[in-house]
């Protein structure tokens, strides 16, 4: 457990500069365009980056993630939070599979943020996802999420390695990518202080993910049973050009 704890603080140290208030930022002009939501879930809730801001913000929010550890870490920063929710905000925290999610009601609105889509490495993977939201949402609810472009991976691939280095953690991060299917493979060696007493722990961690053609995932959308589906790029409302780096969905039920 002492492993995973500083495991955890090393993941949200290394998150910290992730832009989560652009992610909320793009939701809420989303809902202003559709109608503000009560009910939503963060679908790869991760530690509750989104999910939290959220309940705070008065919102009744699921966060749903496959790992049981990332869910401790997030439980345990909302119950810290000094004043956790205004108005009828809370979260409900559940280790659920994104590929067959489900809960006992329908939500207005899913969010899944921080390219947790790629992180389905099968085209059917993905359309059961999508399969899963749909049943999970309201009939007009609201699907938003983010993807890398495909060209996005081959930039990882082609500017790794990467480095980071500060007084309390420092990591190598190499890539290695399977054009043919977009797939690529990072690899971590992290160090983190453990504690006052100047020792290091080295941690090694491995991600996959693989990019998907707008035109298959707006296809899948639909035939999971979504009627409308946009496409922005990069938190604007602007079709997406060669130089994107994250593409947005909007997918109505």
């Amino acid at each position: 457990m002492r492993a995973y704890r500083q495991f955890a603080s090393v993941y949200d140290r290394l998150m910290e500069d992730m832009p989560y208030p652009e992610w909320l930022r793009f939701a809420r002009q989303c809902w202003e365009r559709t109608g503000i939501p009560e009910t939503v879930v963060d679908l790869g809730c991760g530690t509750g980056n989104i999910a939290i801001p959220l309940a705070k913000s008065g919102f009744r929010v699921f966060g749903i993630d496959l790992s049981a550890e990332m869910l401790a870490v997030a439980r345990s920063k909302w119950d810290a939070q000094p004043q956790r929710y205004s108005g009828d905000g809370s979260i409900r925290w559940l280790q659920q599979d994104m590929r067959d999610w489900e809960l006992p009601e329908r939500v207005d609105t899913v969010v899944s943020f921080c390219d947790c889509i790629n992180y389905l490495l099968e085209e059917d993977d993905v359309e059961a996802a999508f399969r899963a939201t749909r049943r999970g949402l309201k009939d007009g609810g609201l699907f938003l999420f983010d993807v890398h472009a495909p060209r996005q991976l081959e930039r990882y691939a082609e500017e790794q390695p990467f480095t980071f280095n500060e007084r309390d953690i420092a990591y190598i991060w190499t890539s290695e990518y399977a054009p043919e299917r977009r797939e690529i493979e990072h690899h971590l060696t992290i160090f983190a202080r453990d504690g006052d007493d100047g020792r290091y722990i080295r941690f090694e961690e491995t991600h996959v993910q693989r990019a998907y053609e707008p035109e298959w995932i707006r296809g899948a959308l639909i035939r999971a049973g979504f009627s409308q589906v946009e496409l922005y790029a990069d938190f604007r409302f602007e079709q997406p050009d060669e130089g994107a780096e994250r593409l947005f969905f909007a997918a109505k039920a």
